[in-house]
């Protein structure tokens, strides 16, 4: 059985609030966040997962630590746009994070999702991260294509917040997934606010195991469903990134899915 803690930390390192259990802890936060405020969960044991949320407006992450403690920095001012106007709003907030049942350990999944990644290095799996970001704007993190929100048909503040390329010819953008992961298919959501949006023509997937993938896609508002024998990796990276002759130079990316299996 392993011990959880919960705590609300503010600028200073005051605790706020603090609640503690075993294998489940929940924590009511009768309190107005400040910038600099933080939620840190601290488990007994590394390497474990556990289903996490921050905000009840955000909802639960599935998600693998491989430290024993994560903290959660509340965003804003800009940082804030790119979440639902609901999230970290008001004076009541209800947090919790329990051990993963082994169902939910072993089942088929979206293993690339985590609404509760953050832009920064953080021990807490999944996570994504780029060579590039449209002017460092949160609205174009790579983070934004892991938060579950397929939402394509325009670009800006949520819910249409996307993983944006700047221009770049050589981006790239990297799944990892903090242990190994068996998976045989991808599925992206290409930002299409045409015809502001151009789209890529083609793409390449790279994995962990030294091997990359190239496949076409079609101008569409649909996901691109990508599929392929099942590889045994510990990260993917999207790139190589082909754009199509429509006129516009914004491409961009609102949703990656790797479907697969934890490897246990």
């Amino acid at each position: 059985m392993a011990t959880l803690s919960l705590k609300v930390i503010d600028k200073n390192d005051n605790t706020v609030c603090v609640s503690n259990g075993e294998d489940f802890v929940d924590l009511v936060c009768m309190h107005t966040y400040q910038e600099g405020d933080r939620i840190e969960l601290t488990v007994s044991e590394k390497d474990c997962y556990i289903n996490w949320q921050v905000d009840d407006a955000l909802g639960a992450a599935f998600v693998y630590l491989t430290e024993k403690t994560v903290s959660y920095t509340i965003p804003f001012g800009e940082k804030r746009i790119s979440c639902s106007p609901k999230v970290f709003y008001g004076d009541r907030h209800y947090i919790y994070a329990e051990m993963a049942r082994q169902d939910e350990i072993t089942c088929y999944r979206n293993l690339a999702l985590n609404p509760a990644d953050q832009h920064c290095d953080v021990p807490c799996f999944p996570h994504a991260t780029a060579n590039v970001e449209t002017r460092g704007e949160a609205v174009f993190a790579a983070k934004n294509a892991i938060d579950g929100v397929r939402a394509n048909l325009s670009h800006g503040q949520w819910p249409y917040q996307s993983w944006g390329i700047n221009r770049q010819d050589d981006a790239a953008m990297k799944v990892d997934f903090g242990r190994k992961v068996r998976t045989d298919k991808v599925v992206l959501y290409t930002r299409s606010d045409f015809p502001h949006d151009n789209w890529w023509k083609q793409v390449t997937l790279s994995f962990s195991d030294g091997s990359s993938l190239e496949f076409a896609l079609e101008k569409s508002t649909r996901g691109h469903v990508l599929t392929f024998p099942e590889k045994e990796i510990t990260w993917i990276e999207l790139g190589n990134l082909i754009k199509a002759d429509d006129p516009s130079p914004f491409p961009a990316l609102s949703q990656i899915e790797v479907y697969g299996t934890n490897v246990l």
